[in-house]
C-alpha cells in the first residue's frame, strides 16, 4: 500500500516533467558534499532544480506519462536536473561531469521525449541561446542585405551609363 508521501513523492517528479521542458537524470556515485554543493550552486544560478528522487517512485511518474523507456537508464543513485533551457543544463552538467568524474549523465527527458546519454551531450555542444539567435538573424538578414546592395546598384550603374553616354557626346561635340 503506498504511503502519503510516495504518492506526493510521484506527483512532485510528474509535475516536475511535465512542466520543464527537460530533466536531466544524472548519476551520482562517489561525490562528496563539497562537490554536491558546488555543482547544487552553479545550477542553482542557471535556475535549474537538482533533486534526488528514489528510483522505484521515478519509474513510476515515468510509465504514467509514458515516458517509462528513461527508466532503464536509472542504475543506482540518480538526481535528476530539471529545467527549461536546455542548452544551459546540459552543458553545466557536461562541464562539471568532466571536473568530477563522480557525476554522470546518464539521460534524460524532453517534452515527454526520452533521450540518451549521447543526445543530451549533443544539446550541451550546441551554442548558447543568444549565438543561435543571432545566427538566425544574420541567415534571415543576408538575402535582405544583398537585396539592398541590388538595389542600390541599379541607380548607381544609371548614373554610371549616363555619364558615359556624356562623355561620349562631349568628345563627339569638340571634332563636328
Amino acid at each position: 500500500m503506498p504511503t502519503k508521501e510516495k504518492i506526493e513523492s510521484v506527483k512532485e517528479i510528474r509535475e516536475r516533467l511535465e512542466s520543464n521542458m527537460l530533466a536531466i537524470m544524472t548519476q551520482y556515485v562517489g561525490i562528496n558534499v563539497a562537490q554536491v554543493t558546488e555543482l547544487r550552486k552553479k545550477l542553482r544560478e542557471a535556475g535549474i532544480q537538482y533533486k534526488v528522487y528514489k528510483n522505484n517512485l521515478a519509474r513510476i511518474a515515468l510509465r504514467e506519462m509514458g515516458a517509462e523507456p528513461a527508466a532503464d537508464f536509472m542504475n543506482g543513485p540518480t538526481a535528476w536536473a530539471f529545467s527549461n533551457d536546455p542548452v544551459a543544463s546540459a552543458k553545466i552538467l557536461k562541464d562539471f561531469s568532466k571536473e568530477v568524474s563522480f557525476i554522470q549523465i546518464v539521460g534524460g527527458v524532453m517534452e515527454g521525449k526520452v533521450l540518451t546519454k549521447e543526445q543530451v551531450i549533443s544539446l550541451a555542444n550546441l551554442p548558447p541561446k543568444e549565438v543561435l539567435q543571432a545566427q538566425v538573424i544574420g541567415t534571415i538578414a543576408a538575402p535582405l542585405r544583398n537585396l539592398v546592395t541590388v538595389l542600390n546598384a541599379i541607380p548607381t550603374n544609371l548614373v554610371n551609363v549616363l555619364n558615359q553616354i556624356k562623355k561620349q557626346k562631349e568628345e563627339a561635340q569638340p571634332a563636328a
